[in-house]
């Protein structure tokens, strides 16, 4: 496939449809990796340009005050200490936002090969915008971010999505940033690192081992996307019509195990159990974690670490800098557990407590554990059991990357698992069976779902 002309800026001709095969992506997409100019290392911390330790606290933050900062967490419980980690703050809101257009009534999104330092293959496609705030008001004084007006200011694209939707709360401070989806009729000059996918590519592109970013996987599952009718039915494969009633209204005939009011109702209980209290507090004062001149680690080696990289890129706004990260110990692994009730798929999803959450619980999937956490951990026998059987129906198991930009090499192995009668429907009080569209329909509110949850939305929705 000839690739469209180029203009004097380097930017492809905005024709009027892209008819993109997948093959002429990969095409591109090899392309941007040859001439990204791409390489990150480990340096000391001394090394680190504008970062440092300050002398009060002894939180590691960036001279301009902006960015983030890695400070102290401390957790009690009856006003006892139960647990303290490092953590990263960032209390500024970014934007992640995919634009969206229709060519010939098929719904296109532009996407965006973005280098993040902390990516294990460097380069994963990524929303149209995904950028701090400190980013896309230049702190760093570099070049200014592409496609922003279509998000903020007078001229922005019709908004189909606008919400608040947390980040990992065992690593994050009350992280949040700003999901957006909009729509846009007019002709966009394409930039190099940017390319038009449909929504079914895209969900295609999910089934490769970490190339759909983390960014993108949670835009993609707050995107009010066409759902499958009763015409789509029979497909002559009983879970593929079960996951297809599964997304269909309540009011449409399809039966729940719980009704919308009952989940909400189950969800506010959880969140009433939690009985302790996280704050933050310097870093130079938590215990069991140990600082030398190139991580910060706990005496046991068992959780992640702080690090610093240098990093170039010939693709970003600015094409060298230095950065600490968050490096994990191992892979974590997160599983939807759903099964077939009455021809209906339900998602089993738990109301879980993490520390750094603005709202202490949200959903989350299944079976959620952090990287270094072993199947033994998990609380319910039914559930581990599931885990380790060989005979379970596996529909959905890759492994993606979680937030590049803060994170270094955080993979987590994604699963969407069918289970009958050996996970029972009366389950222990903490979790809930769902369907797919009772979770969707959450998600145009934010602190419901966790981002891992999130995330296996978008691989459910890549099952049809």
């Amino acid at each position: 496939m000839t690739a469209p002309p180029r203009d004097a800026n380097g930017t492809r001709a905005a024709g009027r449809h892209p008819a993109v095969s997948l093959d002429a992506f990969h095409q591109w997409w090899a392309d941007r990796h040859r001439d990204g100019r791409f390489h990150v290392e480990r340096i000391p911390f001394a090394d680190l340009d504008s970062w440092s330790f300050e002398s009060d606290t002894g939180n590691l933050a960036h001279s301009s005050g902006r960015f983030f900062t890695v400070e102290g967490l401390q957790v009690r419980d009856n006003l006892l200490e139960t647990w303290s980690q490092p953590i990263i703050n960032q209390p500024e809101i970014g934007i992640l936002g995919i634009v969206v257009k229709e060519f010939d009534g098929v719904l296109h999104c532009l996407m965006q090969a973005k280098m993040e330092p902390g990516n294990v293959n460097t380069l994963q496609l990524s929303p149209t915008v995904q950028a701090t705030r400190s980013n896309y008001t230049q702190v760093h004084r570099g070049m200014s971010t592409r496609y922003l007006e279509y998000f903020i200011g007078p001229g922005r694209g019709q908004i189909l999505v606008d919400v608040l939707q947390s980040e990992q709360g065992a690593w994050f401070w009350r992280k949040r940033n700003r999901n957006m989806v909009v729509l846009v009729t007019e002709d966009i000059p394409v930039h190099d690192d940017y390319h038009w996918l449909t929504v079914e590519q895209i969900r295609e592109l999910n089934h490769v081992d970490n190339l759909v970013n983390m960014d993108a996987r949670t835009v993609l599952s707050c995107m009010p996307l066409p759902l499958p009718d009763e015409s789509h039915l029979p497909t002559g494969d009983p879970f593929r019509d079960a996951l297809i009633r599964s997304c269909q209204y309540q009011q449409d005939g399809v039966e729940t195990r719980h009704t919308s009011g009952e989940v909400l109702s189950w969800f506010t209980e959880a969140k009433t159990r939690c009985h302790w209290t996280a704050r933050l507090t310097p870093l130079a004062k938590i215990s069991g974690w140990n600082r030398d001149e190139s991580e910060i680690a706990d005496e046991h080696g068992r959780h992640f670490r702080i690090v610093a990289v240098g990093v170039e890129a010939g693709t970003r706004e600015v094409q060298r800098w230095t950065q600490p990260l968050l490096l994990p110990r191992g892979q974590g692994r997160a599983v939807f557990m759903v099964r077939n009730v009455a021809g209906v798929l339900h998602v089993l999803v738990q109301a879980r407590p993490e520390y750094g959450l603005m709202d202490q619980v949200e959903m989350a999937p299944t079976v959620h554990l952090l990287p270094g956490t072993e199947v033994s951990a998990v609380a319910e026998p039914f559930l581990r059991d599931v885990l380790t059987s060989r005979t379970a129906k596996v529909h959905y198991d890759q492994v993606l990357s979680e937030e590049g930009g803060r994170f270094l090499n955080a993979l987590t192995r994604y699963q969407i698992t069918e289970v009958g009668e050996e996970v029972p429907l009366e389950t222990p009080r903490n979790y809930c069976w769902m369907t797919i569209r009772q979770l969707m329909d959450l998600l145009r509110h934010g602190h419901y779902l966790n981002i891992e949850a999130r995330s296996l939305l978008t691989c459910l929705h890549s099952l049809y």
